[in-house]
């Protein structure tokens, strides 16, 4: 894989794919910033990185003081494709030239139904669909609910340990970790019912996926009655809550329980969709397909842009004016949207994201070699983590996790943690990245282990 894959546009043809420190961290420029920030930003809103971004191009993020910073994160997942790729940056000039609202609702455009249609292709099944477009990931989440309670007339929503669904308030009730996501922003919305997921580090021995999803059957048919569950929603690999990956056969039980029971079976596809793991959506690993798929993050490039697509008779539910907004789907988001779905097709970036989760994979297993304090190795293509444990012990370590990705942050490496205990560090690059710059990142990565641990 060459250092840089996809060509450049504009300034970013600029940006060399190397990591350059010229500064200390934060440089001055970025120190000033900060203290305008503090004045202006309310202090609800954090930032992870001490420095503030120029510009970015590839897998390489320049700040203000002119230091190049490798981004394992893209974002929390959303440039897959990479920063400033030509068929994102020209659609959405040309569609910003010619209107950049209308509201769909009002007057409707072409480039809100080739998204939609390209979605409605793109996801698993081969069945009539339909697409709406909204947002945010939350957003999308909860229309996606609110679709299942019209199409079914039933109210209860089934959600799982450990998820991450949002900050709306429907969504804080259906994410699990309370900080800092939920803390002091209730009461929160209702019908929620958190089920037991699959989490093979911490499982008793033993249970495979097959067990873990009868588990959870079991305490959702005795304690809310299958007859009373409008839809269950599930991340096939959950991403704020630690990059966990359920056990083989976990997610076709509970799809399988879904059809039977009339259940609509919700695969929130917002981080761990768009060629992020070296399928199309995550739920394609295990061949299952969902009565609904939720997008965002990685639909749009970076623009705001979210969809739910599904089944027809189901998305056919709600009733006209039900669903939709002054900016949902907004034309300069689905201009962004098509670029990143036609830079994914024709660079074969699917195929591309598998080849580089067999990169890091092989990597961090080799790391676990050499540190016993990394307990686990998980996820797929592109979206990978390590879970940080006492060594000999499965007791979260969140202090080694905050350790490593600081030194991580200090020597131009933007490295992300997650997790219901705050100790797992996870990895979302550009599926684009270049090997060379990849094993740069990853050096610097194995150099935080043996420095701070």
């Amino acid at each position: 894989m060459p250092d840089s894959t996809l060509p450049q546009s504009g300034a970013a043809r600029e940006v060399t794919q190397k990591r350059s420190l010229v500064t200390e961290l934060p440089g001055p420029r970025s120190r000033e910033l900060a203290a305008r920030r503090d004045a202006a930003v309310a202090s609800g809103v954090s930032s992870l990185m001490p420095v503030f971004a120029a510009r970015a191009a590839g897998a390489i993020v320049v700040d203000v003081d002119g230091n190049q910073l490798i981004d394992l994160g893209s974002g929390i997942a959303v440039t897959t494709v990479g920063h400033s790729v030509p068929a994102i940056v020209t659609g959405v000039q040309e569609q910003i030239e010619a209107f950049s609202h209308t509201c769909f609702t009002i007057t409707p455009y072409e480039g809100y139904v080739a998204v939609c249609e390209a979605l409605n292709r793109l996801t698993p099944g081969d069945f009539e669909k339909r697409s709406a477009l909204f947002n945010s990931g939350a957003e999308a989440v909860e229309n996606a609910v609110k679709i299942a309670r019209r199409a079914t007339g039933r109210d209860t929503v089934v959600v799982f340990d450990h998820a991450y669904h949002g900050r709306t308030n429907l969504t804080m009730a259906m994410t699990a970790k309370n900080m800092p996501y939920k803390d002091g922003f209730g009461p929160f919305a209702g019908e929620v019912f958190r089920a037991p997921m699959s989490y093979p580090l911490r499982d008793p021995l033993g249970t495979d996926g097959a067990a873990a999803a009868a588990r959870a059957i079991t305490e959702i048919e005795s304690q809310v009655g299958a007859q009373r569950v409008a839809c269950l929603v599930i991340e096939p690999i959950q991403g704020e809550g630690g990059f966990i990956e359920p056990a083989p056969g976990f997610l076709p039980a509970l799809a399988a329980w879904c059809t039977a029971n009339d259940v609509v079976f919700v695969a929130d596809e917002v981080q761990s969709g768009f060629a992020r793991t070296g399928r199309m959506f995550a739920v394609e690993h295990e061949g299952v397909v969902p009565d609904l798929v939720v997008t965002a993050k990685g639909i749009a490039g970076g623009m705001p842009l979210s969809a739910v697509t599904g089944r027809a008779e189901i998305m056919d539910a709600a009733h006209a004016g039900g669903i939709g907004g002054t900016y949902t789907g907004n034309p300069v988001s689905c201009a962004a949207a098509l670029g990143v779905i036609a830079t994914i097709e024709s660079e074969g970036l699917v195929e591309t994201g598998r080849r580089l989760g067999e990169r890091l994979r092989s990597f961090l297993l080799g790391l676990q070699e050499r540190f016993p304090e990394i307990g686990d190795v998980r996820g797929r293509g592109a979206m990978q983590a390590i879970e940080l444990v006492v060594p000999g012990t499965h007791t979260p370590d969140a202090a080694l996790a905050g350790r490593v990705a600081k030194y991580c942050h200090q020597q131009g490496v933007i490295t992300l943690t997650c997790g219901t205990y705050g100790n797992v560090l996870r990895f979302l690059p550009p599926v684009t990245i270049g090997d060379e710059l990849l094993d740069d990142a990853l050096s610097v990565l194995a150099e935080a282990f043996e420095t701070v641990r």
